[in-house]
């Protein structure tokens, strides 16, 4: 075995199986990506070797329901004729009667399996391909078709479970993080799924302090009275929390603007200034922290987005202390203070795009920002094969010219040149007239080559794939809002223990409250503690929480006084629906005899209509035999005849596809004897 130091040449090169990177894909699965927190206490709901065992009963069932290839639409289709009633109903009895809970979770494991075998057995990829799609019908039609919606949400969506991986359970996960973790977009299209989204989003589902793999109803959520819901512990509702990260960042985006448009010439630090970088401590330490408790999952486009910002922040500091060491020099004179001041004012003036940029990451909860957030986040994703074939096509090129260059005086002195023109090329404004006598005339025929690569072909091939990926999302921008806000909810999710204390104000809880508290009080007494403190703190907050929240207790109890669901509001359709009655003025017939029946096909339809019409007339024909048989003899060959005509109109039409009679809907072709 290579020592460890070593580069896996074979793994790096392709050379070794699809199935060597298995061990690393599970590796990857047992990883919980959503969650800002890791619980190693959390428990799954039902045995994990018992989940397992579902799991597996659901993909044989899947299997057996898609045993071949077929095209994606029969199997996504209303009343599709693959996944029937009667396959949705055996999923759901694949846990019994005591572990029915867990269907849809298993389904969702069994889709992972299916496109991890779709990408190992490249013979079979669209086979599995679209058994993974099979499972998200069967768990979105689970979804749609169960009533109970506690059960649903407390048991289905929220309760987390785990199955068994090398003699080992996996980290327990509900539904709700499983849909987001494998973008099962036709589940969390759902409505029960959102339904539950939008409870946690508003705080009307949270984690038992008991019990923090479970979720329980918030207690007060129907309290109309006004001071029961100035409660700090509210701020861990998703809502509240993205309230105050919004808020922030405005804060944070102002104080910016005040620094960078009042410069002190004599390099010292004003109070803007000073609540700048505090907040920036802020924001690194919050950074830091997540990095702490979820590993480097958490890593991504916006993770190394801030982590640039910041960087240019702390270097501006770092040169504004720098100089602030050096004596001011006299006046109109320039020294080396002057100097490094104007250089910190430089990396604070180019941090100006991305505090703009930023404020889009606070802002995806709205749709118009999430969806074009997602279409960014897509087209970057492609521009990555742009970019790898502008990186190897730059590193040949410049190659080649200062090859050029080497070999005319053996000093490479146009390296500068060379690569301005270059990135002139790459930005569409190149400049020919330099190359004319550069190592000619092969210098000006590498140059025009590059930039036809450049120009022609690279920047074409990005236009392509930028627009394939815009059609992409644009057919599904609403199940791409609804994921990127069911992920931004779970990861706003906090333990029942945890405080919430949002950057910067998480320098307080470091340091104020943390380092001289946490390690020598009582538990109750330091909970008190920090209670009091967020209290403090978002005051304002919680405020007007509590005069939205008391408004939506009204409204709650009014609903549950119908009858109908905590969150349903009366739209103007409904108002006056209470004042008709379809079925005492005959309406609801005359609707019935006018809409097309879509659960049975047309064709199917035409052909029982022609089946009847074809034993009306046997029925005719022998009524009619009987009637002018004139002998025996007649009579039992006319008799003969109509029987050996009724048997082939018979056959005629037994041969025609017709409905089987199942509640399933399975199309059955009797074969003529």
């Amino acid at each position: 075995m290579a020592p460890r130091g070593w580069v896996d040449w074979r793994h790096l090169l392709g050379f070794d199986s699809p199935r060597a990177g298995h061990d690393h894909w599970w590796q990857e699965s047992r990883q919980r990506l959503l969650p800002s927190y890791v619980d190693e206490s959390l428990q799954s709901a039902i045995p994990a070797p018992e989940v397992t065992k579902i799991a597996l009963r659901l993909r044989h069932l899947v299997e057996e329901a898609v045993p071949v290839e077929l095209d994606e639409e029969l199997v996504t289709r209303p009343n599709s004729k693959v996944i029937t009633n009667k396959v949705i109903k055996a999923a759901k009895e694949a846990g019994g009667p005591d572990n029915g809970a867990c269907a849809v979770y298993c389904l969702l494991v069994c889709k992972r399996w299916f496109k991890h075998q779709s990408l190992v057995e490249l013979w079979d990829c669209d086979m599995h391909a679209l058994r993974a799609v099979a499972c998200e019908v069967i768990a979105k039609q689970i979804i749609e078709t169960e009533t109970d919606m506690n059960y649903l949400m407390h048991s289905v969506l929220l309760k987390r479970y785990s199955i068994m991986v090398d003699d080992e359970s996996t980290p327990p996960a509900n539904v709700i993080e499983k849909a987001v973790d494998l973008h099962a977009l036709r589940v969390i299209g759902t409505s029960g799924y959102q339904k539950c989204v939008s409870y946690l989003w508003r705080g009307w589902l949270v984690q038992d302090e008991n019990d923090p793999a479970s979720f329980v109803d918030f207690k007060d959520k129907d309290n109309i009275n006004f001071y029961a819901h100035i409660d700090p512990d509210r701020m861990r509702a998703p809502m509240y929390q993205n309230a105050a990260q919004v808020l922030i960042s405005l804060i944070y985006l102002g104080l910016y603007t005040g620094a960078i448009n009042s410069i002190n010439r004599d390099a010292d630090l004003d109070f803007v200034e000073g609540l700048l970088y505090i907040f920036t401590l802020g924001f690194i330490f919050d950074e830091l922290t997540k990095f702490w408790k979820a590993g480097y999952h958490i890593w991504g486009f916006w993770t190394a987005f801030n982590a640039l910002l910041y960087s240019l922040l702390m270097t501006s500091l770092a040169i504004r202390f720098v100089a602030l060491s050096h004596e001011p020099s006299p006046d109109g004179k320039r020294g080396s203070r002057e100097e490094f001041n104007t250089l910190s004012y430089n990396f604070l003036a180019c941090c100006a795009p991305m505090f703009w940029m930023r404020l889009l990451l606070y802002l995806d909860s709205f749709r118009f920002f999430g969806a074009m957030l997602v279409v960014l986040k897509v087209m970057m994703k492609e521009s990555l094969i742009f970019f790898a074939l502008l990186i190897v096509i730059i590193i040949g090129f410049l190659q080649a010219f200062i090859g050029l260059d080497f070999a005319e005086d053996n000093v490479v002195g146009d390296s500068v040149f060379i690569i301005q023109a270059m990135a002139n090329a790459l930005m569409q404004s190149p400049d020919f007239q330099g190359f004319e006598k550069f190592g000619a005339p092969f210098g000006l025929i590498l140059y025009y080559l590059f930039t036809f690569v450049v120009m022609v072909v690279l920047l074409n091939i990005l236009i392509a794939l930028y627009n394939s990926a815009y059609e992409d999302i644009y057919e599904n921008a609403n199940d791409e809002y609804l994921a990127l806000f069911a992920q931004k909810t779970m990861q706003f999710v906090r333990a029942p223990d945890e405080n919430v204390f949002i950057a910067p104000f998480n320098l307080i809880e470091i340091f104020l409250l943390i380092i001289p508290f946490e390690w020598w009080m009582p538990k109750t007494q330091y909970e008190r503690l920090n209670d009091i403190v967020m209290g403090f703190i978002y005051s304002p907050l919680l405020l007007v929480a509590a005069v939205f929240e008391t408004q939506a207790a009204k409204e709650i109890r009014a609903n549950r006084a119908r009858g109908d669901d905590d969150d349903d509001t009366i739209e103007e359709w409904e108002q006056m629906q209470g004042e008709v009655d379809f079925e005492a003025d005959g309406w609801n017939k005359t609707v019935s005899q006018a809409r097309t029946n879509l659960e049975i096909d047309a064709t199917v339809a035409e052909v029982q209509k022609l089946r009847a019409e074809v034993e009306k007339l046997q029925d005719l024909v022998l009524q009619l035999v009987k009637a002018t048989g004139s002998g025996a003899s007649g009579g039992a060959s006319g008799e003969k005849s109509a029987a050996g005509l009724s048997r082939t109109s018979t056959a005629v039409a037994e041969s025609q596809p017709t409905e089987s009679g199942d509640d399933g809907g399975h199309l059955e072709t009797a074969p003529m004897e």
